[in-house]
């Protein structure tokens, strides 16, 4: 029986989580094995019901106290979103963190499994995401890694390498991305994917910004669930494809006055 047979609030968050890995698919965010997605669903089920020792354990390099005995949904290494539509546990995994948050039991497969894989190479940077959430108090559950195709495109112009530049650009090209996202974008610049690097630069910048776009790679968001933080990178990236239609059809996007921003941010601060 796997541990998604009782309880159907866990089976509904895997649900979500193969809708949300389609549609990455499907607008070419997820080229090959691209994203990755973490939930921590500590609260959606009781570690303590759970016989971790017929479960593999993983110990980790860097520990991860505020998050001991804590239950995440990880995609796997490797694994294609496409396939984690179709079928989720067979590409992600269920773990748990140990008592002191330096390793990890793999609570959807037996020791004797054949199919032991590891989660995403980006891990580290997802615990790293979910030990501030818990550090700071806040309520964002869900951490997503795409490929979102625009976005990208614009980190492969310099004058947007800046998030005082980008921002203002992204806010003016379609109001909702400052009714939904007044605290904007962060950007970090190019550092290689999978470092301690990288996970410590997007650390800082989520401190201010649900989402972080990294120079000529993706983004990175956190939120409160997977559909609200798939749709938060969808307003950001449908700007950005905004942009590109118009510079494409030969014109310079005019967009938002600041007056007008002005106006969308009070309506954002009573949203």
């Amino acid at each position: 029986m796997r541990i998604t047979d009782q309880n159907p609030l866990l089976k509904k968050l895997i649900e979500n989580v193969a809708e949300v890995a389609g549609y990455l698919w499907e607008r070419g965010w997820a080229e090959r094995n691209a994203g990755n997605i973490s939930v921590n669903i500590s609260a959606l089920i009781s570690g303590e019901t759970i016989g971790i020792n017929s479960h593999p354990f993983v110990e980790m390099t860097t520990p991860y106290p505020e998050l001991a005995s804590m239950l995440f949904l990880v995609t796997g290494t490797g694994k294609r979103m496409r396939d984690l539509a179709r079928k989720p546990l067979d590409n992600a995994l269920l773990i748990q963190l140990n008592k002191k948050g330096s390793g990890y039991y793999v609570l959807s497969r037996e020791k004797s499994s054949d199919d032991i894989f590891m989660p995403t190479s980006e891990f580290p940077t997802h615990l790293g995401i979910h030990q501030m959430v818990k550090r700071r108090g806040s309520k964002e559950t869900v951490v997503l890694h795409t490929h979102a195709t625009e976005l990208v495109a614009l980190t492969q112009i310099q004058e947007y390498c800046n998030q005082e530049k980008l921002n203002k650009l992204l806010w003016g090209m379609h109001p909702e991305t400052m009714v939904f996202l007044p605290q904007g974008i962060g950007f970090v610049p190019y550092v290689t994917p999978g470092t301690d690097d990288i996970a410590t630069e997007s650390l800082k910048v989520l401190k201010k910004h649900p989402i972080v776009l990294w120079e000529k790679h993706g983004v990175f968001c956190i939120g409160d669930s997977i559909i609200d933080t798939f749709d938060n990178i969808d307003i950001m990236t449908k700007s950005a494809k905004i942009f590109f239609l118009t510079r494409s059809a030969g014109y310079s996007p005019e967009g938002l006055s600041d007056k007008e921003l002005e106006t969308l941010k009070v309506i954002a601060s009573n949203f």
